[in-house]
This record gives structure tokens, C-alpha cells and sequence, in this order.
């Protein structure tokens, strides 16, 4: 930055509403990207920002939106800006946050995605919405549908431009893009600025001011401060090891990354064993359940969240304290969006990674891409969680010494004074306190768990990688346009597709292919839209010139062909059923 003074939310020219709502909410100074790019977008110029999950960047472009739209009165079906997300759960979060800092305004703010009904949107939408929040192929929809009139757009903004990319969007948004006026003010935000987001930005963007917000620089606040440590134990111990992490730690909120939803749902009952209030997030639940988790979330009604990657995008909480891999991520990419979301705002964050001794190469994978060191612990013994419960029952003993107030209860202890040794009494007053917050130990507690040596590479040269592991050929869509490769890596519902039993792999027929100008890209790109599936979870895709065939989890099968037969590929409606060979 090339100021050094600090700015208010003042000095950046905001109306005095707006001025006077992030008061109420306790913002007090802009982070950089926002000093960087909200006297830009305030201006009406186009905008290329590259700045991590963490920074702000909601607020940079929300704030100067607000702005503009000042008192204008929203005209039906015609918003004043578009807002496009990769997922469903950023849509709502995107929402949500103009809704707070447009408080008491006016302003209307309508999201629209895959999952929910369209009669919803479209109310919503007629009614007259000043900004539209959209995942880009539910967007789209409207826009075939002619129930979303993008004529008189005045701002589009592209956030997390690389995971839209990554998910298979890019055709969707040239055609978004393309629908809107060219006098229009366009602003793309992206964690990374790889050659594709560049063709975007040419293609599309008007001179636009370049902000970078390096992840590694920047003023106190604004940079995730983690702490990394990873325990190497093997996969029959995951479970009673993370339990021991996770009394040692003791997090206020801790969110935990597991492959698959049955995983999720396994490791959420094993925990709650472990005494912590538990709710799992996974693509199985309806938006319901996931809205009913998330506000148990924000309002510390729970101690720990266990997600699938796909339903854990978009999850903002301030105090959330660890994030938690219980599997070794397959990208390193992956594992640097996971830790993001801890460490917030000048705090310091925990990263725990739980790896088996033969994933010690993916571990360093993750450093060379960090450039930062993950330290490699041997788990916690019993008598480490024990020393460690004891430790939190003399705080919270001499937090009460502090605190004072025990008058009424001197005249027991100079009762029992005149039997026992006071020392004796403040003992066994202290046990019963400890016994009494500690709860019943978990049969994991007696578990023997193998250690492992916790020096580098060389004491693994032995060991094969793990089937299925990240290398840096990695699936993208335009990878697997050009050679109908399949992704691998994490997912949401049942493993990795390559190391994974092909018995729980079950293929779709899908009634489009080359002639209709379906490319696998378009299929992984709806299949994740509309049904919510983790994209690197799904298997063979093969695109004839008539159908196409999708190797799925079996997990996620019913959903995704009830979620395909109500969406469109390409524009169209096409028929979708489990394959029995038949070809038509």
C-alpha cells in the first residue's frame, strides 16, 4: 500500500447511513482491500482484485454497491447489480451481508440458486430487487426463462472467480456477461489470477484498476495468523487420536473437514461421546437443516461442526478458533481455502491435520506451496489430556478465587476444619469440581495408539503415495473437456473416486451429447450446481454424440438424478436415469 496513514470507513467517502450502520455493527477501520477498492467502485470504474478468503472482501464491494444505489426505487425484474458466487452457501452468506450493512435503508437484496424453488425467486425478483445475488447456472436459468432482465444493470461483480472456473462456469458466465449492457461497471475478485481469469478480465473489463492483497503482507488484521500442526497416526485411530487433539486444544468452535457425508455422520456421533456439542453439515441435508446448523454455529450453541468441503463453503464465523483436516486435503489449495476461515481478523487461529505416516509427501506438497512450516506432533497420550483437564480445572478454580463471592460457603469449610487437614478439604473439594466438569471418559482414552516419527521425508522414503493422492496434474474442467479425464480428491459422498471400491460407483444416463454441444465440463458444472455434489468426486464421464454417462457415488446417485431431471444442460431439459446400457 502505498499509504501508511490510517483511513476510516469515513475517509473513504460513505454515506452517512452506511457510515452510521457499521458504527452500530463495531467496524472501525477498512481493511486494505477495501481501502484499495472501494474508492474505485465508488467512482463507477472497473475493478481486478486478488485478495485470500479473510480480507474483507464482502464488505468492498457490498459498501460502494450501497452506495450508488443511494434512494433509487427498485424496478421489478430489473436490479440495479448482479452478484455472482460459485455456491449456494456463498449466495446466502454474500446476501445476508447485504442485508446487514443495508440496514434500515430499503434496499432489496434477492439471492437466487440451485436447490431452491423457482417460483420463490421469481416472486422475489417481480417484486423488484435493487441487487441479485446468483450462483452463474441458476442465473442463467432466469435469463432463459426471461423471469430476470438484466437491461438495466449498472454493476456485476465476479466473487471467487477462480473456484467459478473451477467448477465448470466459465461458458455460463460469458453468456451472463454477454446478457448485460456494455455500459455496465464490472468488478472480478479472485484468490488466484491464473491465465483463464486474465482472458475474463480483457474480454470483459474496461481498463479496470488492479489491486493485489498479497496473503503473506499486508496491515495487523488482515492476515490469517495460524498455527499448523499436523499428528501422523494411522486410519484405525483417526477417531480416538482426534479426541484427544480436541480435549487438549479444548476450541471454542472447531470446524472439522471429512471426504464424505458418511464420515461426517460417523465422526459427529463418535464425538459427541467425547461429551462437545456436535452438529454435522453435509450434501445430504436440505438448506433448512443447514440454515437450522449454521445459526447453532454463530449463536455458540456448538463446539464443534463436521462438514464435507461442498457444504462447508461460504461458512464465516468470528469465533471460530480450529480448523481441523481429519483427512490430509489431496490439493494444497484445498488445504490453504480450509485454514482461511480460522485466524480471522488479527486472531490467531489452529490448523490440525490428522495424517497417515504414508501422506507425509502431501503434507510437504502443502508447504512448498505456503512456504510456511506445518509441525509434525506425535498424538497425545492419556496422561497429556488428563495434565491438560487438570490445568483447565485450576483456571477455572482460581478464575472463582478472583472472582470472590464464596462467603456462604467458608462456614462449611471451618466445619470440616475441626476434622481434616484444610489442605485435604481444598483437595477433595477440587476433584469433585474436577470430576464433575470432566464427565465420563471415553472408552478412546485407553486406546493405544502407534506413534510415529515426527522428523521429514527421509524416514518415508519407503512409502508409496496414497492411491488417489493430489499431483500436479490436477482435474480441471478444461482438462477434462479436452481429454474426458475424471476429477479426484476430496467430495462430498463417498471417498475418492479413484482409490475408492468401484462397487460404490454407480453410472447415470444422461439423454445429450456432442450434437447438443454437451461437454463434460457443462456436466460437472450442473451436476455440482443443482445437486450439490462435490465436483472432484465424480468419476468417468463419457460424452457420446447422442448421451453421455456420469460415474457417480452411489451415495449421491437419487439426488442427482432428481436434481438433473428439473435443471437444464446447455439450455435444454433432458432425460436422466440410472444406466442399464441401453443407448437411444
Amino acid at each position: 500500500m502505498k499509504e501508511s496513514v490510517k483511513k476510516s470507513f469515513a475517509d473513504l467517502g460513505l454515506g452517512k447511513e452506511l457510515l452510521a450502520g457499521l458504527s452500530t455493527l463495531g467496524y472501525e477501520e477498512p481493511t486494505p482491500i477495501q481501502i484499495a477498492a472501494i474508492p474505485p467502485l465508488m467512482e463507477g470504474r472497473d475493478l481486478l482484485g486478488q485478495a485470500a478468503t479473510g480480507t474483507g472482501k464482502t464488505a468492498a464491494f457490498a459498501l460502494p454497491i450501497l452506495h450508488r444505489i443511494g434512494k433509487t426505487k427498485a424496478v421489478p425484474n430489473k436490479p440495479f447489480a448482479l452478484v455472482l458466487v460459485p455456491t449456494r452457501e456463498l449466495a446466502v452468506q454474500v446476501s445476508e451481508a447485504f442485508h446487514t450493512y443495508s440496514k434500515g435503508t430499503g434496499i432489496s437484496v434477492v439471492p437466487i440458486y440451485g436447490g431452491q424453488e423457482f417460483r420463490r425467486q421469481i416472486i422475489g425478483l417481480d417484486r423488484g430487487a435493487h441487487i441479485v445475488v446468483a450462483t452463474p447456472g441458476r442465473a442463467l436459468d432466469h435469463l432463459r426463462r426471461e423471469t430476470l432482465d438484466l437491461s438495466a444493470l449498472k454493476t456485476v461483480i465476479l466473487d471467487e472467480g477462480d473456484e467459478m472456473l473451477d467448477m465448470g462456469f466459465a461458458e455460463d458466465l460469458e453468456l451472463i456477461l454477454n446478457a448485460t449492457p456494455k455500459t455496465r461497471q464490472t468488478a472480478l475478485f479472485s484468490a488466484t489470477l491464473p491465465p483463464r481469469i486474465a482472458s475474463i478480465a480483457e474480454r470483459h473489463l474496461k481498463s479496470p484498476e488492479r489491486i493485489l492483497i498479497p496473503r503473506d503482507k499486508g496491515t495487523k488484521g488482515s492476515v490469517p495468523k495460524v498455527r499448523q500442526t499436523a499428528y501422523l497416526v494411522s486410519r484405525a485411530h483417526k477417531i480416538a487420536a482426534l479426541g484427544r487433539v480436541l480435549d487438549l486444544e479444548s476450541p471454542t468452535l472447531a470446524l472439522i473437514f471429512c471426504r464424505t457425508r458418511l464420515e461426517v455422520d460417523e465422526l459427529a456421533d463418535r464425538l459427541v461421546g467425547h461429551g462437545y456439542r456436535v452438529e454435522a453439515l453435509h450434501g445430504g441435508m436440505s438448506q433448512q437443516e443447514r440454515d437450522r446448523v449454521m445459526k447453532k454455529a454463530r449463536g455458540a450453541m456448538v463446539d464443534l461442526v463436521v462438514a464435507t468441503d461442498v457444504a462447508a463453503r461460504g461458512i464465516d464465523i468470528d469465533h471460530l478458533t480450529h480448523v481441523v483436516n481429519f483427512n490430509v486435503p489431496m490439493s494444497p489449495e484445498s488445504y490453504v481455502h480450509r485454514i482461511g476461515r480460522t485466524g480471522r481478523a488479527g486472531r490467531e487461529g489452529v490448523a490440525i491435520t490428522l495424517a497417515e505416516p504414508r501422506e507425509h509427501r502431501l503434507l510437504r506438497n502443502i508447504e512448498q506451496l505456503t512456504k510456511q512450516k506445518i509441525a509434525v506432533e506425535t498424538v497425545p497420550t492419556p496422561m497429556d489430556v488428563k495434565a491438560r483437564r487438570l490445568d483447565m480445572t485450576k483456571a477455572a478454580v482460581r478464575e472463582q478465587l478472583q472472582a470472590g463471592g464464596f462467603d456462604e460457603f467458608r462456614v462449611v469449610v471451618e466445619t470440616l476444619s475441626a476434622e481434616f487437614d484444610p489442605m485435604d478439604i481444598a483437595a477433595a473439594a477440587i476433584r469433585i469440581a474436577h470430576e464433575a466438569t470432566e464427565g465420563e471418559a471415553s472408552n478412546d482414552d485407553d486406546v493405544h495408539i502407534p506413534t510415529y516419527e515426527k522428523s521429514g521425508p527421509k524416514n518415508f522414503s519407503n512409502d508409496r503415495p496414497q492411491r488417489g493422492g493430489w499431483t500436479p496434474g490436477a482435474w480441471t474442467p478444461e482438462r477434462a473437456a479436452r481429454k474426458g479425464d475424471r476429477p479426484a480428491g476430496d467430495r462430498s459422498g463417498g471417498g475418492d473416486a479413484r482409490g475408492a471400491d468401484p462397487r460404490d460407483m454407480v453410472r447415470i444416463y444422461i439423454a445429450g451429447g456432442a450434437r447438443m454441444g454437451i461437454r463434460p465440463a457443462d456436466l460437472v458444472g450442473a451436476i455440482a450446481n443443482e445437486a450439490d455434489v462435490n465436483p472432484r468426486g465424480i468419476g468417468d464421464i463419457e460424452v457420446a454424440e447422442s448421451f453421455s454417462i456420469v460415474e457417480l457415488p452411489s451415495a449421491d446417485v437419487d439426488r442427482v438424478i432428481k436434481a438433473l431431471r428439473v435443471a437444464t444442460i446447455r439450455g435444454r431439459r433432458v432425460k436422466v436415469h440410472l444406466d442399464k446400457g441401453i443407448r437411444k
